[in-house]
């Protein structure tokens, strides 16, 4: 920790400009000062697109060669996914960026001016500021292989939320048409109650069928196909149904519709599974973790997702510091407070 705060030190020097940027969706401010935090020219304000882009960057060098700065930092707070394009343009063009905590923006803010005031412009100093306290850190942006699993992974959890979310939605119209189905059927997301959901979904439509039929239907699709003591108690359970009857075609519609969701969803989850274990399996080391057990390939995939490339790490301190999961302790006096997790770090890191 000491060496890594005294390296930040000696980045700032008389030869640094440093910039403070706050990031939007659209517009952009950004502010400069030196490494006493004098500030440097007048705030720029620019757009969201390459034109924008270099404005800013034509900006940074007409600072550097009026006030003769060698080197930038260009410090910014992560406000969501807005500002990973202009990560990657000042990469492309030299300029080191590095990121200051949201937090210590927030009870930063009134240091200077004694004011609760919040504005674009008093932020990109306030971050500004900050960076020239050296309260910053440096981002570690994956690349190649490891930009291309955190992006996979990050598509998986949306669709694992989205097909968690339409699967309550059939719940919901179970519980709703037909409660009883669950008493016939344990889960019904095995093959005999999909299809039967999928066909005769409704009790009317079950009552306009006889046991033979329902078991002739389940033979032309299930290959294991279910007995008559099953297609007995769906009939039964159909004929004392306590679900609803009144506006039954659309609730046949929106089950039809759930079930299709239900059914891409799935498809997108597998197929989007096979490439991510293709390139899990390109990572150096992720073939060892496999033998590890209790260790799945999805834990895999999300750890190596979040830490990136394990040789930029000296030390096992360093990925649980970016998980989370340092102590922290609440003390004064006599009183020793219990000691937790900061939580502060990668959640799904810490899962």
């Amino acid at each position: 920790m000491e060496y890594k705060q005294n390296r930040k030190i000696e980045q700032i020097n008389e030869s640094t400009l440093i910039v403070g940027a706050d990031i939007a969706k659209h517009k952009h401010f950004a502010r400069a000062v030196d490494f006493r935090g004098i500030e440097l020219g007048k705030t720029i304000a620019f757009s969201q697109s390459q034109s924008g882009f270099n404005q800013l960057l034509f900006w940074i060098k007409s600072l550097m060669k009026q006030h003769s700065k060698q080197q930038v930092l260009f410090g910014i707070e992560p406000t969501g996914h807005y500002w990973f394009c202009l990560a990657e343009f000042l990469k492309k063009h030299g300029v080191k960026l590095v990121m200051v905590n949201p937090m210590h923006v927030k009870r930063s803010k009134e240091l200077d001016d004694n004011s609760p005031t919040k504005n674009d412009v008093k932020v990109a100093y306030v971050i500004a500021r900050l960076v020239q306290g050296e309260r910053y850190s440096e981002p570690q942006i994956p690349e190649g292989i490891y930009a291309e699993l955190r992006i996979g992974m990050n598509l998986r959890d949306r669709l694992t939320k989205d097909l968690a979310s339409v699967q309550g939605r059939i719940q919901n119209w179970l519980d709703r048409f037909f409660p009883e189905f669950l008493d016939v059927f344990k889960n019904w997301e095995g093959k005999a109650a999909l299809f039967s959901l999928q066909h005769f979904p409704l009790p009317s439509d079950v009552q306009t069928m006889n046991v033979e039929k329902i078991v002739q239907a389940w033979k032309q699709e299930i290959k294991r196909a279910v007995g008559v003591k099953r297609a007995t108690r769906l009939l039964e359970a159909a004929k004392v149904s306590v679900g609803l009857t009144t506006g039954l075609s659309m609730a046949r519609t929106e089950l039809q519709l759930l079930l299709q969701q239900y059914e891409l969803l799935q498809t997108q989850i597998d197929k989007l599974m096979e490439q991510l274990e293709e390139l899990v399996l390109q990572i150096p080391g992720s073939a060892q973790m496999l033998t590890i057990p209790g260790v799945g390939f999805i834990t895999v995939a999300g750890f190596l997702s979040e830490v990136g490339d394990l040789q930029r790490y000296e030390h096992s301190r360093q990925i649980q510091k970016l998980a989370g999961l340092s102590l922290k302790e609440n003390s004064s006096g006599k009183r020793k407070g219990r000691t937790r997790i900061t939580k502060r770090g990668r959640p799904r890191l810490r899962a």
